[in-house]
């Protein structure tokens, strides 16, 4: 939001280095339909998609793509502005209340999220992530802003990370520097190994949470001197950042009632037990400290754990354990984060090549 609205602009106009796009090319992920013009130019894979203003548009489009039907916010939801259902008239209600939306044939297989720090034409990628949008175990549920991630991603294809480099976000940065709106500052590309290859499922202007958390518990060298040279122009002379061979598991805590009414205030109890874990860090997302100097529930995904192990088997083992050492009344977790993964089950569609 604040990046949409212009604040790395009235950073810059004080004559401070700023890591983070301008308000101009935040709009790739402001705007849905602006990211979809700027792959059509640069000839980036995505879905087909309908851009759509009144409802009998959108009655045309998911009649035109079929179920499963995507149906997603152009603007910014806070990661819940998309719907993906069989149900027409959940679609339907969903773009009545949205206003403007953008409507997506499905895609197969499965999803990746690819990190890349830019300066506006160098870009330095960090190591693909998955994270999980249902609420719960089996990829059931509403979607959320995301309930848990890991990395690295032991099935991807060895070339993966050079074939998005040089087919999606190198074209896309390009673009953006041809049109005078260079982006500087954290390129979240959101992409499907689908049955027709890699396709763009979305692309954000930051650090996505919770996909980031299980990179950063792996990276070894500073972040401040890669921002730095991001946000000042000198990427290349950069000479990147060094990543930890092991695997890393965030498993996020969601309050009662999440995503739809969380409920806020609950005691939060075993932290420091878990805090105390080898190999175990906790990140607060929706908590704070209450008159007694108690933690309590703030927000609907309150805590991030993340594990971290030689393998994600082990890495899952570590992030679990800690989450069993936290008490909060009500509060809900995915225990299959990365489990396919480690059991070696995730199947790519079998043309992805």
């Amino acid at each position: 939001g604040p990046l949409v609205e212009g604040a790395a602009d009235a950073v810059r106009a004080r004559g401070i280095a700023c890591f983070g796009p301008s308000a101009q090319a935040a709009r790739l992920e402001g705007s849905k339909a602006f990211a979809k013009e700027v792959m059509a130019a640069a000839n980036v894979p995505t879905a087909m998609a309908v851009v759509c203003d009144t409802p009998e548009q959108v009655a045309d489009a998911l009649d035109r793509f079929g179920a499963p039907y995507v149906v997603k916010d152009d603007g910014l939801a806070a990661g819940k502005g998309v719907v993906v259902t069989r149900d027409r008239d959940a679609a339907l209600a969903h773009a009545q209340a949205c206003g403007t939306v953008v409507i997506e044939e499905f895609l197969d297989g499965p999803e990746v999220s690819l990190f890349c720090v830019t300066d506006g034409e160098t870009v330095i990628p960090f190591p693909p992530a998955q994270d999980f949008k249902r609420a719960y175990d089996g990829d059931a549920g509403p979607n959320t802003g995301g309930m848990g991630a890991y990395s690295p991603l032991p099935w991807t294809p060895e070339t993966f990370v050079d074939d998005v480099l040089d087919r999606v976000v190198r074209p896309t940065v390009a673009e953006m520097y041809r049109r005078g709106t260079p982006f500087v500052g954290a390129l979240y590309t959101g992409l499907a190994i689908s049955s027709r290859g890699i396709r763009v499922v979305e692309f954000n202007a930051r650090f996505g949470d919770p996909d980031i958390q299980p990179v950063f518990a792996r990276l070894r060298s500073g972040l401040g001197g890669l921002l730095l040279a991001a946000a000042t122009g000198t990427l290349a002379e950069h000479p990147g950042p060094r990543w930890d061979d092991r695997a890393a598991v965030s498993v996020v805590v969601a309050a009662e009632g999440y995503p739809e009414a969380p409920r806020k205030g609950d005691l939060v109890v075993g932290l420091d037990d878990a805090a105390a874990l080898p190999d175990v860090e906790i990140l607060h997302a929706g908590t704070r400290v209450d008159s007694a100097g108690a933690v309590v529930s703030s927000g609907g995904r309150v805590l991030s754990v993340t594990g971290l192990g030689d393998d994600l088997e082990e890495a899952r083992s570590h992030a679990y354990e800690g989450v069993g050492k936290i008490q909060l009344s009500g509060s809900h977790h995915r225990s299959d984060i990365g489990l396919a993964a480690a059991q070696g089950e995730v199947q790519l569609p079998a043309s992805s090549s």
